[in-house]
């Protein structure tokens, strides 16, 4: 592992949330003085709707958010295209690009010498997500082979055989070398600590 870099408060939720926070304003448009939040049951089930929808536009260009009596009787009826999708999260894809660029950045490497690109998280399959990371590494040969909901899973997998020795013998001659993300602290009994720095250089540590 060369690098590792991210946003803990970026990820598939918010996108569904502007999506609610959309519908909300159409909602309220169309039925001045109506409040969703007089009804504690009314935004969570437009919010599964909401979470639905964007699923959906992974794969087709335009849905509908669809609630029955969302709100004292009110039905609730929105189309909603891909290209509106995209525009409302335009600044959440922007920043995906970002960390990507200053993961590379951090690792000392060249977008040009990245062998292959794997897809991790549901939301890869957003086709602006991957259309962004094609047009950055130049390339349309995005792995895609791999369930993204699976991969984290598949790779813990792979390192607790490495652990346990069960596999193969391919399997076993998979060495990890990993990065420390976060810092790490030591405290002592007397108050003395020691702080180490996360980040992509190796570091040896010994505690007495």
């Amino acid at each position: 592992v060369k690098a590792t870099c991210g946003d803990a408060h970026l990820g598939g939720v918010d996108f569904d949330n502007r999506l609610v926070d959309f519908c909300v304003r159409d909602f309220q448009r169309r039925h001045p003085g109506r409040d969703l939040a007089e009804d504690p049951r009314a935004l969570p089930r437009l919010r599964r709707h909401c979470e639905t929808a964007k699923i959906r536009l992974s794969s087709e260009v335009r849905t509908t958010v669809e609630a029955d009596s969302l709100l004292h009787g009110l039905d609730y009826s929105c189309s909603l295209s891909r290209a509106c999708f995209e525009d409302l999260n335009a600044d959440y894809f922007r920043k995906s690009l970002e960390l990507v660029d200053q993961c590379l950045q951090i690792g000392g490497v060249d977008r040009r010498d990245v062998h292959d690109v794997l897809l991790v998280g549901g939301s890869t399959r957003i086709p602006k997500v991957q259309a962004m990371l094609e047009e950055f590494f130049g390339r349309s040969d995005l792995l895609r082979s791999i369930d993204p909901d699976e991969a984290v899973a598949r790779g813990a997998a792979v390192q607790a055989a490495v652990l346990t020795g069960e596999g193969s013998s391919q399997v076993q001659d998979l060495l990890l070398l990993d990065v420390t993300p976060l810092s790490l602290g030591l405290a002592s009994s007397g108050g003395t600590s020691l702080k180490a720095e996360g980040g992509s250089e190796d570091a040896d540590f010994a505690v007495l």
